[in-house]
């Protein structure tokens, strides 16, 4: 499995073992599911960012891929139409190199003082985006987590220890029946 994202994903300020991909992987292996995560979160990466990196990050193995970007697009303010094609080809690069991958999508939204129609075009582009290409979403990764102080390191953006396993919880209400799938599907 592979984890595409953002500070979000790469657990900025906590130990690796801290971010949400390694609570996944201690899920996984709770649930003696045969998958091994790698985490690919890059602190400061925009979708633009993670499209120049899919052909690298696609010379490695994997059967699931999380994709997780569009925050840093959203506080840089860029245009929403440019954050979608980015997410729509990566989505497009991995199907063509990996027809049999699943791939979930992490939704994000915008903070209200980005402006109420910004924000909501943002709240929907997942969404859409998903539904387009008939992916498993995450509908908001932070769910719980954004905006509550006690989950969130003191810049006030990036999850504590309680928020990432939070966070993780988020994510493998989606992940797991995706990884039951795929061994199903894996069967003789």
């Amino acid at each position: 499995m592979l984890f595409l994202g953002t500070s979000l994903t790469a657990g900025l300020g906590l130990p690796p073992e801290q971010a949400y991909p390694a609570v996944i992987q201690q899920k996984i292996d709770s649930a003696g599911l045969p998958f091994r995560v790698v985490n690919a979160g890059v602190s400061g990466e925009t979708s633009a960012g993670a499209l120049r990196r899919i052909d690298w990050l696609l010379r490695q193995p994997f059967d699931v891929l999380v994709l997780e970007t569009g925050a840093n697009d959203m506080l840089r303010g860029t245009d929403l139409d440019s954050t979608r094609a980015n997410l729509q080809a990566i989505v497009t690069r991995v199907r063509a190199a990996r027809p049999e991958a699943a791939i979930v999508l992490a939704g994000m939204m915008a903070p209200p003082n980005l402006g109420r129609a910004y924000a909501e075009r943002f709240r929907d582009l997942y969404p859409s985006l998903a539904a387009d290409n008939d992916l498993p979403l995450v509908p908001f990764l932070l769910e719980g987590v954004g905006g509550v102080s006690r989950l969130n390191q003191p810049d006030g953006v990036h999850p504590t220890a309680e928020g990432q396993r939070l966070v993780a919880r988020n994510v493998w209400a989606v992940l797991e029946p995706v990884l039951r799938t795929r061994l199903v599907e894996q069967m003789p």
